[in-house]
């Protein structure tokens, strides 16, 4: 059994090859062979989203932190939020990164073949990107709007309740 202390590796920068913004990648684990899984903790800044891209036995996804994005090829963009999952098939092809808002965190696992667990593709073009995430801010400020509302009205009714006890001991 092996222990690895949060922390305990460094950080990198994800490399600008294969990531727009700013990304960081802090190691979780890399299993030793024969197993083969490996996975990690990233981090993209608002904008920051990886290149398009596969894996060869898929990868999976948890979203830990903020909003995100992530598109299939060919599929629609999805928003991503924490408790989300997000299951990648093998070898399909998919980008992901953070709104243009709010950056996100994602524990990403997946496994290798042959030592490789990526293979990266071509840039995620600011047009594609922009023309998603545009929808997709749209979405996320209605909710962010309906949330507050909530919220408002949760303190509004308390502190109402509050007002009616106070006044009831006077």
């Amino acid at each position: 059994m092996e222990l690895k202390r949060s922390g305990s590796q460094p950080s990198q920068k994800g490399p600008v090859e294969h990531f727009t913004g700013t990304v960081r990648i802090d190691p979780l684990f890399q299993s030793i062979a024969p197993a083969r899984a490996g996975g990690a903790y990233v981090t993209f800044e608002p904008c920051a989203r990886s290149d398009w891209h596969t894996h060869p036995f898929g990868q999976t996804l948890i979203v830990t932190f903020g909003c995100g994005l992530h598109q299939r090829w060919g599929g629609p963009i999805e928003q991503i939020r924490p408790g989300d999952v997000v299951t990648v098939g093998p070898n399909e092809k998919h980008w992901h990164g953070a709104s243009r808002t709010a950056a996100m965190t994602h524990i990403a696992i997946q496994e290798s073949l042959e030592g490789k667990a990526v293979n990266w593709l071509e840039k995620v073009t600011d047009e594609q990107y922009g023309s998603v995430a545009s929808a997709e801010e749209e979405a996320l400020v209605a909710l962010e709007e309906e949330d507050r509302a909530r919220a408002d009205g949760g303190v509004a009714r308390r502190t109402e309740s509050l007002q009616n006890i106070v006044w009831s001991l006077t």
